[in-house]
């Protein structure tokens, strides 16, 4: 089981950087699992829908989401290819739906992906993240910790041959 660990936001538009703030923490903290990959891709989209096509079992993706709960609200969702539609993909920004509906005509699968979302106070221009997200970075690490937990758990008992 290989799990990719995408944190995605433009950290120039505020609370947007949400989620290259949750993996450079989780980075910093170590103790990942080897099968976990943990990536800043910002927005950079294409990188994200060409690392995707080297075959991971699981993607688990860090953003900031617009949500009905308050500011620094986390919600983890999982999200499959009936969920996406389409989007316009630009070589050159973010969405991850276009991002993930694109990789099917790229030759790849959408492998089992999850969202760990917070809902943002702002996305202006400005740099740092508003006090209700960044107290929310804790919580998000920690749901990303747990689902590592799951997928690798979930992985099949590899047997040996003599």
């Amino acid at each position: 089981m290989t799990v990719l660990v995408a944190g995605i936001g433009n950290l120039f538009l505020g609370d947007d950087g949400f989620g290259p703030e949750v993996v450079r923490r989780l980075v910093e903290a170590g103790g990942l699992p080897p099968q976990a990959r943990v990536v800043d891709y910002g927005i950079r989209g294409m990188h994200l829908a060409y690392d995707l096509l080297d075959g991971y079992d699981a993607l688990v993706l860090v953003d900031a989401c617009p949500g009905d709960g308050p500011p620094g609200a986390v919600t983890v969702l999982e999200v499959g290819a009936e969920d996406l539609g389409s989007g316009e993909f630009d070589a050159h920004g973010m969405n991850p739906v276009a991002v993930l509906a694109s990789l099917g005509s790229m030759g790849g699968t959408l492998p089992a992906t999850y969202v760990v979302g917070c809902v943002p106070a702002g996305v202006e221009e400005g740099i740092g993240l508003s006090e209700a997200v960044s107290a929310a970075v804790p919580e998000a690490i920690g749901a990303v910790r747990a689902l590592l937990r799951q997928l690798v758990a979930v992985e099949p008992a590899r047997t040996r041959r003599s």
